[in-house]
């Protein structure tokens, strides 16, 4: 499958167009087999959703995609409202992809109805994806909040913790937000510091991720200890040891970056021989 974003709908649409039916951070989705189905433009119609409230996401392969929130409707069986978490591995990443997308520019627009400086009602953009001010042309376009989510190795161990959100025996890799004025490098040394207690090195990029959870871009780095014993801050983290990759604990599923920065790592060391 390939996706390919846009703003301004074709002319010409497709056939059977993909529905992304929003409410909260949780999309209308139906058991078809092992996959998931999305609602059909008939099931829309039969739900009372205005198609002109939709907003436009662009196309998978052939399909164009849209997002519109769900509002008052309850979907019946065989319908049903699932949250993007539990869909992270019933969905292919492709359509998780766009329906996190789907999710956080529905809760745009739901949220920046009016204009946050003078209170007038706004206006869609046709052209770009953002709402201004026909008052006092306030233009505000949908947040993304950037984070950092760091592996860090000493050997042939890499560092994985624990939160206390987390479902008892689970580890992950150590990640937090980007505060005003830091770089995505001070960001990962100051939440490692904070965290762990420890200092890194040898700092590399590895790749992103959007996160919708609520609106996150998470940007992977793998990095080497320095120094420093682990402390936990007692806060963020309730436990986090040195790992080998043959001895792992249950860790995050295959669609997350955390999991892809652990599924790199064990794939190098196994190969090493290490």
């Amino acid at each position: 499958m390939l996706f390919v974003p846009a703003v301004l709908q074709p002319s010409v649409l497709s056939d059977r167009p993909l529905w992304f039916v929003v409410q909260g951070n949780g999309i209308v989705v139906r058991a078809d087999g092992d996959a998931q189905a999305l609602p059909s433009t008939a099931e829309l119609a039969l739900w009372g959703l205005d198609q002109r409230q939709a907003h436009y996401l662009g196309r998978i392969d052939e399909r164009d995609c849209f997002a519109i929130e769900a509002g008052a409707v309850q979907p019946a069986a065989p319908w049903s409202l699932e949250g993007l978490r539990a869909l992270h591995d019933r969905l292919d990443e492709v359509v998780f992809g766009v329906a996190g997308r789907a999710t956080q520019i529905v809760h745009f627009a739901s949220v920046h109805r009016f204009c946050g400086r003078c209170g007038t009602a706004t206006a869609r953009d046709v052209s770009e994806r953002c709402v201004r001010c026909p008052r006092c042309e306030l233009t505000v376009y949908p947040r993304v909040s950037p984070a950092i989510i760091v592996l860090v190795r000493r050997g042939a161990e890499a560092l994985l913790a624990r939160s206390g959100r987390f479902t008892a025996g689970f580890y992950s890799t150590l990640a937090g937000f980007v505060e005003p004025g830091e770089s995505l490098e001070q960001t990962l040394r100051r939440e490692v510091r904070e965290e762990v207690g420890v200092e890194i090195t040898n700092i590399r990029y590895f790749g992103s991720q959007p996160w919708p959870f609520p609106h996150s871009l998470m940007v992977g780095f793998v990095a080497d200890h320095a120094s420093g014993d682990i402390v936990v801050d007692g806060k963020e983290i309730e436990d986090a040891r040195w790992f080998r990759a043959d001895a792992l604990p249950p860790v995050p599923p295959r669609l997350s970056i955390a999991r892809k920065l652990i599924d790199a790592w064990v794939d190098e060391v196994t190969e090493g021989g290490t």
